[in-house]
């Protein structure tokens, strides 16, 4: 079958599933769970390349939104647009989505009576993204976690219908590590792009300045500073075991993919003795299977 233009707009997008580092829709889990986690994650994904500037060439994305090619690099006139054509995938009445990847999120929406809000949380926090680049303590940073990764938890558990308080609670918790996992990460390619998500309060007290975020290799201050964040994502990830054993069947494999892919995450960041400024520490294939089986194992009550 030839594909078409949207055909390819969504391709291009939701290729991005592999280079996560947890599995977004894994093989085992049944094919309307996979379809449904493809098109939340697609509609993730997309709002964090308009917020990031990632978007492909051509300004494709901009005209099926309603804007002119050239108003791509507009990042806010996008998530406006954006939002926009959000709001129709909600609507009973009116117009479809414009977007192809809105389009394919409605039945999903419908079938799994979603909300806007975890959606809304995630434009919000690509906003932020464009207005705020440094964040002066951690609880500021954990309160753009609650935007940018936190509804991403809540979907997943409302797509699966397992959604109850205790649930959401350590779902947060799981998420908002998962997030500064990805900020340790990414810390040069995030200060190319001039942000910095770690708290400046913590860079004080460590004595790191931005210059010495901006060398090929990180001295010593840096890497104290990020095994110290790495220890607090860890903290949070010790929610993520129970949050498993709460659930049964093939959910369970999927919520320990994702606990187990930040574990391995953070054993790869020390594992390159927390310099980070090379490039971004990636786990491995044996790691995550190995981490998924801690993980399992805590949920069922073992050691």
């Amino acid at each position: 079958m030839t594909s078409t233009p949207d055909t390819r707009i969504g391709d291009a997008t939701l290729g991005k599933a592999a280079d996560e580092n947890f599995p977004v829709a894994p093989f085992f889990l049944p094919r309307a769970w996979r379809d449904d986690l493809m098109a939340v994650y697609g509609f993730a994904r997309l709002v964090d390349d308009i917020g990031d500037g990632d978007l492909a060439p051509g300004g494709a994305d901009a005209r099926h939104l309603g804007l002119e090619p050239e108003q791509s690099d507009d990042r806010l006139a996008m998530l406006d647009a954006f939002e926009a054509d959000l709001h129709r995938v909600f609507a009973t009445t009116g117009e479809e989505p414009h977007h192809p990847l809105l389009r394919n999120l409605r039945p999903t929406v419908r079938r799994r009576a979603l909300t806007p809000e975890p959606f809304l949380g995630l434009i919000e926090a690509n906003r932020q993204d464009q207005k705020i680049r440094r964040y002066g303590t951690y609880a500021e940073l954990a309160a753009y976690c609650e935007l940018s990764a936190n509804p991403v938890g809540r979907l997943v558990l409302a797509l699966t219908g397992t959604a109850s308080p205790e649930r959401v609670r350590r779902s947060d918790a799981v998420c908002t590590a998962l997030q500064i996992v990805e900020h340790l990460q990414d810390v040069a390619e995030d200060l190319e792009r001039d942000r910095i998500y770690l708290p400046a309060e913590d860079m004080e007290r460590f004595r790191v300045a931005e210059s010495d975020l901006a060398v090929p290799s990180a001295g010593a201050g840096v890497r104290a500073l990020i095994a110290y964040e790495a220890q607090r994502a860890s903290e949070l990830l010790n929610e993520g075991p129970p949050l498993v054993g709460s659930v049964n069947g093939r959910l369970k494999l999927l919520l320990a993919g994702f606990v187990g892919g930040g574990r391995s995450a953070l054993t790869a960041i020390s594992a390159a003795g927390f310099d980070v400024l090379p490039g971004p520490p990636k786990p491995t294939k044996p790691s995550l299977l190995r981490e998924v089986g801690i993980v399992l194992r805590r949920a069922r009550g073992e050691r």
